[in-house]
């Protein structure tokens, strides 16, 4: 049974008490009465569709793994991301299923699942890859590489943080832009989020997305990101049985192919499975 609300007081009105689900135990409480799960409306992240219908990389695995443990009535509130650790910490969603970022700042509030997905930069390059490119250090070792930056976008601080020339940069307007100018030979690769140029590379068949890719480093650390899903610190037993039934979906090839439909890499997938939320809570990346 799938239900979508918004705004932060849908809860109250639909008879959801305002208190913390761990008073009663979020784990019976949720096979029992169900479980309200929080997305913040961002594509391919958590997202709802026009029919109402909700996906996404963190909905699609969400509902497998709560199936799996037994919950089978899921509410879904639509939530600001800002609002979504807040909502967890007040009782107001039981979890939090928008792919956030595992962050130190962040584990201090509420609890965090394993990794379920990773997501980082990318590059476009021309079909086939003719000059090879794989990585922010290639267009460095090469003086004679272009590479397309829209103006003010954040991959201009990666480049410079890597001591790419100014000489081998060429800014554009917009991400629009990025195939006609790779098609006349303006650049020889376009840097932008895996989710970008996953986006762009399936508007023209002349185009593609550098694999494998090596993120770059911005001030000596990977510019990667790892989601999980959050939830009150209190709900120890949930956590635990949520964890479980999370790294037998990894296990199947349910989780991969989930993730790839959604334009995450393999090299995404890969990362997600190695990284450790204990890790990421810590400050290593």
């Amino acid at each position: 049974m799938l239900k979508i609300i918004t705004g932060v007081a849908a809860g109250s009105v639909l008879g959801f008490s305002a208190l913390p689900a761990s008073a009663e135990g979020l784990l019976q409480k949720a096979r029992t009465q169900g479980i309200t799960v929080g997305i913040a409306n961002e594509i391919p992240y958590g997202f709802q569709n026009a029919n109402g219908s909700v996906e996404g990389i963190a909905p699609s695995v969400a509902k497998k793994v709560l199936n799996e443990m037994g919950i089978t009535k899921i509410q879904w509130k639509v939530l600001p991301f800002g609002q979504l650790i807040p909502a967890v910490k007040a009782g107001r969603i039981d979890l939090a299923s928008a792919s956030q970022n595992v962050l130190p700042e962040r584990c201090k509030q509420v609890a965090f699942s394993r990794v379920n997905s990773s997501y980082g930069e990318g590059l476009l390059v021309p079909k086939g890859n003719p000059k090879n490119i794989h990585s922010y250090m290639d267009i460095k070792n090469n003086p004679q590489l272009k590479l397309g930056i829209v103006t003010g976008a954040d991959q201009l601080n990666f480049a410079q943080g890597m001591n790419i020339p100014q000489s081998q940069i060429v800014l554009i307007r917009a991400n629009s832009d990025a195939i006609p100018a790779l098609q006349s030979h303006r650049i020889d690769a376009y840097a932008a989020t895996g989710l970008t140029v996953y986006e762009l590379a399936k508007k023209s068949p002349m185009v593609q997305r550098a694999e494998p890719f090596t993120q770059p480093k911005y001030h000596g650390k990977s510019t990667r990101s790892y989601g999980a899903f959050s939830m009150r610190k209190s709900d120890t037993a949930f956590l635990k049985a949520f964890n479980q039934e999370l790294a037998k979906v990894q296990a199947s090839p349910f989780w991969a192919n989930t993730l790839e439909h959604y334009g995450l890499s393999k090299e995404d997938v890969q990362a997600a499975r190695m990284q450790k939320t204990s890790a990421l809570c810590s400050g290593g990346r």
